[in-house]
């Protein structure tokens, strides 16, 4: 069945994608029904339009900051725009321009904190250090899957992790390895060759997700060879 899946889907539509008629999540493959996806699509159009909201209002909190406004408050804000970034991530549709403007917030909050610490060289590295964890953190929402899994109502369930990392592309998979530790990593690697014997049981050609097996034992071996220099 032809499903009228969106371009740009919000994460409850990205997760029916990848389950729809996908060996690697049921067998015999699972077709997601039309009104499966109809309320996926509405509930994601709903969680868009309370995010216009709820940005429309922060912005503006934002924007009424006091010059003498207290450290506290300033990094409430700053945790908040965090928040409506991640978010933003995961919603239907195209949101550059959102996630622009809170970056650029957060540069202004942080110019802002960095006047209150003054020449304090530990809380100058320890600012220091909370900007590359931030850079680190949004250049992994860039990929659907990273956002999805750590979103605090994921779609994905643990018993989807596997057949969803092996469905994923290259660049989600580098990504969501980053998220992971090596126990982690090493059940879920696990999971991967026992599912993957057991659809070639079936008689299956699961040739096309070696490559994906493959990119996490790779990974595994990175996590346990840094474990193990540390």
């Amino acid at each position: 069945m032809e499903l009228p899946f969106t371009h740009k889907p919000g994460r409850r539509e990205r997760h029916l994608l990848r389950r729809h008629e996908n060996p690697l999540f049921a067998w015999p493959p699972e077709e997601v029904v039309p009104e499966q996806l109809l309320a996926a699509q509405k509930a994601d159009h709903e969680e868009m339009e309370a995010f216009r909201v709820s940005f429309a209002d922060l912005v503006r909190r934002t924007a009424e900051l006091p010059p003498d406004a207290g450290s506290e408050l300033v990094l409430g804000v700053k945790q908040e725009l965090e928040q409506h970034y991640e978010r933003c991530c995961g919603l239907p549709e195209d949101h550059e321009r959102e996630r622009a403007a809170i970056r650029r917030l957060i540069d202004v909050i942080m110019r802002t904190v960095q006047r209150y610490v003054g020449a304090d060289p530990l809380a100058q590295q320890e600012l220091d250090d909370e900007r590359m964890a931030r850079e680190v953190h949004f250049r992994l929402l860039e990929q659907p899957l990273v956002v999805d899994l750590l979103h605090r109502e994921s779609t994905i369930q643990p018993s989807e992790l596997t057949p969803t990392l092996l469905s994923a592309t290259p660049a989600e998979i580098d990504a969501a390895c980053e998220i992971f530790d090596a126990n982690q990593l090493a059940v879920v690697v696990e999971e991967a060759a026992a599912l993957r014997a057991r659809l070639v049981d079936v008689g299956l050609d699961l040739a096309m997700i070696d490559p994906a097996l493959e990119q996490l034992n790779h990974a595994l071996a990175r996590l346990r060879g840094a474990r193990t220099n540390h």
